[in-house]
């Protein structure tokens, strides 16, 4: 089991739930909040996200671009402890679990839902596996901001509110969450520079090199920043004081960046995705202090 557990990447798994639980914030802002669908986003989202880190494991290994003893988290199937084959019938057995529970949300959205529950489950497999693997590309990155920051953001909203508001407010969340997340990948990226350079990765890091990588880290946390504090203008003054503390500790991630190496990063990579995952709760706590009291909400479809 604890290899499975492994396999997962614990570490990661609160980037989608931070663009879920940011969607819901916004959905709040809006005066909508339905309970069910919420639910069934986050489990979906949660589910994507673990079948892509398994097609990671899978058609990494299977190109032969890990290696034991790589850098970073334990990968199973290269160190031996999931045999290849098993690794790719849980990557699209817990692909095909996703799109079960996923397929559940036309009810609150319509059929045409499906086209985005077929984009989300390519790009899961697309990020590592395909003709032209994003992440093997330096499309990393991008694909994170569009599937962990505007598509759950904003079709968590929809779902709930039945509206596409897509305002300030939606959109500069959106953009600040997919930057956040973008960042998770980043530090990633930074760890792994050795390692994906000789195997012929083409990651944002060998491509730009890892300056570059830390300066793109930073600059990402400021504009999310920035946008946090627009999306929020009218929400009461104290909300300021979070996006002064989220600067400094993005501002003293940024520096343990540039000063660790190796598996010593997989720390930054955890508390960049724990700071994410804080600002999305931190979201849901401002919003609701704007929104209609408790038996105005939709807590059923």
């Amino acid at each position: 089991m604890k290899k499975w557990i492994e396999a997962m990447r614990l570490r990661t798994l609160p980037v989608s739930v931070a663009g879920v639980v940011a969607g819901t914030a916004c959905a709040i802002y809006h005066h909508g909040f339905s309970v069910l669908p919420f639910l069934i986003c986050f489990f979906f989202a949660v589910l994507a996200q673990i079948a892509s880190n398994f097609a990671n494991e899978y058609y990494d290994f299977k190109n032969g671009l890990d290696k034991k003893g790589r850098e970073g988290f334990r990968r199973g199937v290269a160190e031996g402890d999931i045999k290849p084959e098993q690794m790719k019938k849980a990557t699209y057995f817990t692909l095909l679990l996703a799109a079960c529970i996923g397929a559940t949300l036309v009810i609150w959205g319509g059929w045409w839902l499906i086209f985005v529950g077929l984009a989300i489950g390519v790009f899961a497999l697309a990020y590592s596996a395909g003709p032209f693997p994003l992440s093997h590309n330096g499309l990393g990155e991008v694909a994170v901001v569009i599937f962990f920051g505007f598509i759950p953001v904003v079709f968590t909203e929809y779902v709930q509110t039945r509206i596409f508001y897509f305002d300030s407010t939606t959109a500069l969340t959106a953009a600040a969450i997919g930057l956040m997340a973008a960042n998770v990948l980043i530090v990633n990226n930074y760890r792994d520079f050795d390692d994906d350079r000789e195997v012929g990765k083409r990651t944002t890091a060998v491509i730009f090199g890892r300056r570059v990588m830390a300066a793109v880290y930073y600059a990402d946390g400021i504009f999310a920043a920035i946008f946090l504090a627009m999306a929020s203008t009218q929400l009461p003054f104290w909300v300021s004081a979070g996006w002064l503390s989220y600067f400094a500790l993005h501002t003293i991630l940024w520096t343990k960046l540039r000063s660790l190496s190796g598996r010593a990063l997989n720390d930054i990579l955890k508390w960049t995705s724990l700071l994410l995952l804080a600002v999305s709760c931190y979201l849901l706590i401002i919003f609701a202090s704007v929104a209609p009291a408790p038996d105005e909400f939709l807590l059923f479809p």
